[in-house]
């Protein structure tokens, strides 16, 4: 009698499926998507627009590279992000989020509201990046009204945001078909200094944590000499309260 071969590993044979609540319930099929450790903080750096592997890998400090590569796989299979090649000369692959990805934004302002009483203290182990304090400052300027590019200067280095971003609401219609119509211009803010800004800020992180926690406001940081505005456009005057 022939020998009985040993059955397939299961890999092999379909695919192996994501571990899942198993919950008829909102909240836990958004957990069966972004629940897993790390996948927000992508979502965080994708927000910045579309990243190559390493520079994603360079601003997760702790993560793994196994771990990084599964997560990205993950939110590929899950429509929250897709991998698209760049054109000559560059000879690299990016990563950035589809309609359904970006959504995640009042989402992750919402976490860094709740979590910003755990900021007290800055651990000497915590690393830190300029963009990381996007989110907060990204609250405070929630009622600014003319769209532009705004460069944000910290002791802890530059970023950019971008202002009078239509709401989550008013981009929906592409949120579902998973497609990416112009992730540069969809991105919310950027690392390091914008190439043309329509107006620079100069101010501190731990201002930006009370910003973002509705201690003071944008308007009373900027005339008590908190924050210097510099530029000459409509949102630099909007900005001084002009």
């Amino acid at each position: 009698m022939p020998r009985q071969q040993p059955p397939a590993p299961r890999s092999a044979t379909r695919p192996v499926r994501r571990r899942s609540y198993d919950q008829f319930c909102a909240a836990a099929r958004a957990l069966d998507s972004v629940g897993d450790r790390w996948t927000l903080l992508i979502v965080r750096e994708l927000l910045a627009g579309p990243r190559r592997y390493t520079d994603l890998h360079a601003d997760l400090p702790g993560v793994s590279t196994d771990v990084l590569a599964s997560r990205l796989k993950d939110m590929e299979q899950g429509g929250l992000a897709v991998r698209r090649k760049l054109p000559p000369p560059a000879a690299a692959s990016v990563y950035e989020l589809t309609g359904r990805g970006r959504d995640l934004l009042p989402v992750l302002a919402a976490l860094a509201d709740w979590g910003a009483p755990a900021l007290a203290e800055r651990r000497p182990t915590d690393a830190v990046r300029a963009h990381w304090f996007a989110l907060p400052l990204l609250r405070a300027l929630a009622g600014v009204g003319r769209r532009g590019v705004l460069e944000v200067r910290l002791d802890e280095g530059v970023f950019h945001l971008r202002t009078g971003r239509p709401s989550a609401e008013a981009r929906s219609d592409t949120a579902l078909d998973g497609t990416v119509s112009d992730a540069v211009s969809d991105a919310v803010y950027g690392d390091g200094p914008a190439d043309r800004p329509d107006a620079r800020i100069t101010l501190d992180a731990e201002l930006c944590l009370r910003l973002g926690r509705g201690v003071v406001t944008f308007a009373e940081a900027v005339g008590e000499g908190l924050i210097q505005v510099s530029g000459e456009s409509p949102l630099a005057t909007e900005l001084r309260g002009g």
